[in-house]
């Protein structure tokens, strides 16, 4: 698959080829990868692959983009505005935090600080479709609050960007370096209580 950049085009196998995508990536990472294993999964031909993709690393973002795209409108969608700040809180942080542990959310992760310096574009893009645009949906839920009084924040970027930091607590690196593979229930608990009790101690109202 070329190494230049280039457009997506979608068409009837779109979904279909970023389902394939995915799973190659998942197992080979962006270097193993390669356009015939990609086009097997996604039961498409070697020509319908590249007439939507003909750059490795626009496909790559993409499989990123919708993957972290569909987890944040998941996570948007526990949230209920009249809930007290607390429970919407715990709500998000725990969904931001199984996402982080994940397979996709760990793989993810690795691919892109391992190619960003290859392929800063690549980086570029991960950051766009993860960090920046977690920010952006903890920004709306933290100015609801901040707007009914619940909490007082100066900076919601800042704001935004420390809860999501909270939630990488301790399962986050230790996940990441291969010293646990499982992590129980009552560690996710663990950390998201943890990340939410000390983000109310700082910015709470009360």
């Amino acid at each position: 698959m070329a190494a230049t950049s280039g457009e997506i085009r979608k068409g009837r196998k779109f979904d279909q080829v970023l389902a394939g995508a995915r799973d190659v990536f998942m197992r080979d990472g962006f270097d193993g990868a390669n356009v015939d294993d990609i086009a097997r999964a996604a039961g498409v031909s070697k020509a319908t692959l590249y007439s939507y993709f003909p750059d490795k690393r626009l496909l790559f973002s993409e499989v990123a983009r919708m993957e972290c795209d569909r987890q944040a409108s998941a996570a948007m969608a526990v949230i209920d505005p009249d809930a007290p700040v607390e429970a919407s809180l715990t709500a998000v942080a725990e969904r931001i935090t199984r996402f982080f542990l994940s397979d996709f959310g760990q793989q993810i992760y690795r691919i892109c600080v391992a190619e960003s310096h290859r392929f800063p574009e690549l980086g570029q893009r991960f950051y766009a479709s993860g960090p920046q645009m977690l920010r952006q949906k903890l920004g709306a839920i933290l100015r609801a609050y901040v707007e009914r009084g619940a909490l007082r924040i100066d900076d919601i970027d800042m704001a935004a960007n420390q809860l999501g930091e909270l939630c990488k607590s301790d399962l986050f690196s230790r996940r990441l370096c291969g010293v646990s593979d499982g992590v129980s229930e009552a560690d996710i608990t663990r950390v998201t209580s943890a990340a939410v009790a000390m983000f109310l101690a700082r910015y709470g109202a009360d």
